[in-house]
């Protein structure tokens, strides 16, 4: 399984200006690349090799494989389409494989390749990233972000076996409680919902004041409500695979792909809370920390687990009284709507084979 371990360098002055160096000139190399690419319609890595490999290390004096990373990065850019030209960020991500960046996971420095030599940087990490580290293969990205300076490292983990199931915990994902399981237990999503207004407030005040201290707070709060939400979600897919793995229980989880456009909501409020519904993100962390505890994961359709009785097997609209409230109009059996949709979520995983979906990730959690 592959996740990506982030380190954060700690470089001297002069080591962050060769740095930085590097990373604008590996830039202005990409961009004199793809325009090369658009001008020749030449858009296959080996044969913008031919053509220019030679001519950006002059130009701009990177070593021979930081060169090949350059022609690489713009021939993976033009694989979607080559229907418009591609430009780079003059600080935007490179990668670096092992023969210019390599470990030294003892002494916690990373030895990399700049327009100033090699330089070896200290770095940053936690024991579990750092553990990961020790299954580092494959390229690594150098990232500048806010004027710090990031190594994300391609982990390929070894997958423990699957442990033997006897049940299946079934997790019903949704808005205002971020996930139910089937025994009850309940995520709340209040505090996630009250800092996005929070922040989206706080936002819309600064941008109407328009000073250059509002801007300058603007960009200070940046991102804070998003990182916050993702530690939430964390919090959330670790209690949730710990509780499968210590009781021997498959997860069963909803596919909800695509569920922003089937769902229907109506006013800007429930636009923008719905649209800030982390739901991938949150079944991606429960799917990889599910491999790495070696519980299954297994995926079912949702039509119909929110109205229907997990007592007596009714389906009807009316049996959902609100967002909150299930109650069957044949049966009588009244629960909370979330815990009866995943009970239903248990009920059809116990019955279908194992199967998980792990969407792209960028780093571990």
């Amino acid at each position: 399984m592959k996740l990506i371990a982030q380190v954060k360098l700690t470089p001297t002055a002069a080591q962050a200006d060769a740095l930085l160096r590097t990373l604008e000139a590996a830039n202005a190399a990409c961009d004199a690349v793809s325009a090369l690419a658009w001008n020749t319609r030449t858009f296959k890595k080996f044969d913008l090799q031919k053509l220019c490999y030679l001519s950006i290390r002059a130009t701009y004096g990177l070593s021979s494989q930081l060169a090949i990373r350059v022609i690489a990065k713009v021939g993976d850019a033009y694989k979607l389409d080559t229907t418009t030209m591609r430009t780079f960020r003059r600080h935007g991500s490179i990668a670096y494989d092992d023969r210019i960046l390599s470990w030294a996971l003892p002494a916690r420095k990373v030895s990399i390749w700049t327009l100033d030599g090699r330089l070896s940087i200290p770095f940053l990490t936690g024991e579990r990233q750092r553990a990961f580290l020790a299954y580092q293969h494959g390229e690594s990205d150098l990232v500048y972000r806010k004027g710090a300076w990031y190594v994300l490292a391609t982990c390929d983990i070894p997958e423990p076996t699957e442990q033997e199931v006897d049940d299946v915990l079934g997790v019903d994902l949704g808005i205002v409680n971020l996930a139910t399981d089937s025994d009850g237990e309940s995520y709340t999503g209040k505090d996630v919902e009250r800092k996005r207004q929070w922040y989206a407030g706080r936002k819309k005040a600064l941008q109407a004041v328009g000073t250059k201290s509002a801007k300058r707070r603007l960009r200070q709060v940046s991102g804070r409500q998003r990182r916050y939400q993702r530690d939430v979600n964390h919090g959330i897919s670790k209690k949730l695979v710990a509780k499968a793995e210590c009781t021997k229980r498959a997860i069963g989880l909803e596919e909800l792909t695509h569920i922003r456009q089937r769902a229907r909501v109506t006013g800007p409020t429930q636009r923008a809370r719905h649209s800030n519904w982390a739901f991938a993100q949150l079944r991606a962390g429960i799917a990889y920390k599910a491999k790495m505890a070696g519980v299954t994961v297994r995926v079912i359709d949702p039509a119909y687990t929110s109205q229907t009785c997990h007592a007596c097997g009714h389906r009807a609209r009316a049996n959902r009284r609100s967002q909150a409230e299930f109650c069957c109009v044949q049966c009588g059996h009244s629960a909370p709507a979330d815990h009866n949709a995943a009970l239903n979520i248990r009920e059809r995983a116990a019955v279908i084979q194992p199967m998980v979906s792990i969407p792209t990730l960028r780093r571990s959690g």
